[in-house]
């Protein structure tokens, strides 16, 4: 079944001296455009954790934060460059007397700049890397869990529109026929006028070769058959989860065409009310689609 690319997913894990704290959303993307918030602790692991999002996404624009709480007597090995800090605060403070200014630190701007802290133990990303990719892999499940609902609800709405275009396609299928009656019952009713105002007689060698003109310019046949293989394919697509929204997208715009096509060649009062219904049908159709991995 295709996922939803909107999706929220979380996750709190505990382990032995630290807890992690997982949040996974996403809204709808062509590509997989991945946005990370992570602690500078957990920065150098990015390249690895990505390729745990990768194995659980294909689209969608992903935020992944993580939220790294050391407990007991575990603690992160991190040092911070008080004497970098200061000097930066001091050079603040002068440039702010200079101008007349009052200056007050803001320590939590201070306390976020990654260059102000380094890692005093390398060892300690390597310990930690399973255990985070662990806690990633239950947010990303949990995400995908949250995806596949909307997912399924999509799923629905797309198809009940699906089966009223379907609908529709059999009307202009049985009408078709006769709208081609009608057009030229009219016009060998015109013709018969003008040649009687000119005392003439209607030539039905003639009037043939203009009804296969007329029978060619308002047959669908082709169109309808394409419309109804399209409209196959469409829900065989939905039934599969591999890149459903591409390839969902791409059949919608061959839909369009057709019924598009169905709609200047048959010149239908009737006809004309049912093809503006199914391209604000299949409008929807799309709307929905490009939120669909």
């Amino acid at each position: 079944m295709p996922r939803s690319m909107t999706g929220f997913g979380r996750y709190y894990l505990e382990e032995d001296g630290f807890s992690q704290t997982w949040e996974v959303r996403s809204v709808n993307s062509r590509f997989l455009d991945l946005k990370w918030r992570l602690p500078y602790l957990a920065r150098g692991l990015e390249p690895a954790l990505e390729k745990v999002v990768r194995k659980h996404a294909a689209r969608g624009r992903v935020e992944i934060s993580l939220n790294l709480q050391f407990t007991g007597g575990g603690q992160a090995a991190l040092s911070f460059k008080a004497d970098q800090a200061a000097a930066m605060l001091e050079e603040l403070r002068l440039f702010a007397q200079a101008r007349g200014d009052d200056f007050v630190p803001d320590y939590n701007r201070l306390l976020g700049l990654s260059s102000l802290w380094e890692d005093s133990d390398s060892e300690l990303a390597e310990e930690l890397a399973q255990a985070l990719g662990r806690g990633l892999e239950l947010a990303l499940e949990d995400w995908n869990e949250a995806r596949a609902a909307e997912g399924k609800s999509l799923e629905r709405d797309i198809m009940a529109r699906a089966a009223r275009m379907e609908e529709w396609g059999q009307v202009i299928e049985e009408r078709g026929p006769e709208i081609k009656e009608e057009r030229f019952a009219s016009l060998r009713g015109r013709l018969s006028d003008a040649l009687e105002a000119l005392s003439s007689s209607l030539d039905e060698s003639r009037f043939l070769q203009e009804v296969t003109i007329l029978a060619d310019k308002l047959d669908v046949s082709e169109e309808l058959t394409r419309l109804q293989a399209h409209l196959e394919r469409f829900r065989e697509i939905m039934q599969q989860s591999a890149d459903a929204g591409r390839r969902l997208d791409f059949t919608i715009q061959e839909i369009f065409r057709e019924i598009n096509t169905c709609g200047n060649k048959i010149q239908d009062t009737q006809i004309s009310r049912i093809i503006v219904d199914f391209k604000n049908e299949l409008e929807k159709c799309r709307e929905q689609v490009q939120n669909m991995e």
